[in-house]
């Protein structure tokens, strides 16, 4: 089998590059080792940046996300007891952001992919990447019981930070950078519709709390754990009763509960490899870099490397220069390191650390105070949060 860009990985990042080169007209193979029926129901983001937005309406890919997905334009910030709307468009000149779940995007792109692109092969585990400084790499896989091989001009690992495409990267031109939290997120989903129209982040000293929704019958919460938290652990009036303390306010808010139908434990890290490109191996998404959940930036990420990577494509094919490729890793790392630094801010400002010294605790809340009391600090995180430029 021969393509001309061999994509692992039916995630986001590798569906939607897909789609950008079938628009584009160049050939491509994606190759997922997980099965359809995984790959659209596995829990992930939940919020897309205005630019990811517009990416997916600009591939014909936006349809059901404007009839089913909810723009919010704010957050809310709630510390002390006290609540703080930040208005997205007032200080970000119209940037908005839309909640529309991760396996409704894969959906979506699965979609198109099988009525319009090319081959989308599901349980086609990659097993190798090889001949990446070469000009005809190739991906080792298994399908249908059997070892074949992909013949590729360009190879992209979109197969996560558990997958094959990184470890063809010499370890000697790998930079790892890296960071794990002491805390995690016990996340659960409720039949019940949101408490708040937009969602809520919440510092409060017994750990910080997050309201959000996927629908407006379907909430999503999360509360801050220790690390290597069992979920299972956690009854569900525990959790109702516990995300109630943190979410309370001076006025009286009320939180609705209803039945929790899923639970589960998400921990919290960062991490970035350096380079993103090695030869003609491309990485993009997870298995680049990853980002706590805070910023709301894992996906739009890979939306953003998937970009680049298709412009830099398709500015080779119509011009014969690979300037745009040769930069690619650069370009993205730009990006990635602004919303690494964004997560890392907004995590570390609203969740208490195990062994945090009052004083610590006391700078969590002067950090709060500075962004709901400055128009600067607040449009900072207005821009932050409502997506960096995919330029």
């Amino acid at each position: 089998m021969r393509t001309t860009v061999g994509i692992i990985g039916a995630g986001p990042a590798g569906l939607l590059l897909a789609r950008l080169l079938h628009n584009a007209g160049i050939e491509s193979v994606v190759l997922e080792s997980r099965d359809r029926a995984y790959v659209e129901h596995r829990q992930r983001a939940g919020i897309l940046e205005q630019g990811t937005v517009d990416v997916l309406r600009a591939a014909g890919a936006g349809e059901r996300m404007d009839r089913e997905g909810l723009r919010h334009d704010g957050i809310e910030l709630r510390f002390e007891g006290k609540r703080h709307r930040v208005d997205f468009p007032g200080l970000t000149g119209g940037s908005s952001v839309m909640v529309y779940a991760q396996t409704e995007v894969c959906k979506d792109l699965i979609a198109l992919q099988l009525k319009e692109g090319g081959p989308l092969l599901f349980e086609a585990e990659a097993l190798a990447v090889e001949g990446a400084e070469s000009d005809r790499p190739r991906i080792r896989f298994t399908y249908e019981g059997r070892e074949d091989v992909l013949d590729c001009d360009y190879v992209v690992g979109c197969d996560g930070f558990w997958g094959v495409a990184r470890n063809a990267v010499p370890a000697d031109l790998s930079r790892v950078f890296e960071r794990t939290y002491p805390f995690g997120w016990l996340g659960i989903l409720a039949d019940v519709p949101p408490s708040h129209d937009e969602l809520v982040y919440a510092r409060h000293d017994r750990g910080f709390a997050l309201l959000s929704m996927r629908s407006p019958t379907v909430s999503r919460l999360y509360l801050q754990v220790p690390e290597g938290t069992d979920a299972e652990a956690w009854g569900d009036e525990e959790i109702w009763d516990e995300l109630e303390r943190r979410f309370e306010t001076e006025d009286g808010w009320r939180l609705r509960r209803g039945p929790i139908t899923a639970k589960s434990v998400t921990p919290m890290r960062s991490y970035v490899h350096e380079p993103m490109r090695h030869g003609r191996l491309f990485l993009a998404g997870d298995a680049a870099h990853i980002v706590p959940p805070t910023g709301a930036k894992g996906l739009n990420l890979a939306v953003g490397d998937v970009v680049t990577l298709a412009r830099a494509l398709v500015r080779l094919r119509d011009t014969g220069s690979a300037e745009l490729l040769d930069t690619y890793s650069a370009t993205c790392l730009r990006r990635v390191w602004q919303a690494e630094r964004f997560s890392y801010d907004m995590t570390t400002m609203l969740h208490p650390a195990p062994d945090a010294t009052p004083f610590e605790n006391r700078l969590q809340l002067a950090r709060l105070e500075r962004v709901v009391g400055s128009r600067a600090a607040e449009t900072d995180l207005a821009d932050g949060y409502t997506g960096f430029p995919l330029d």
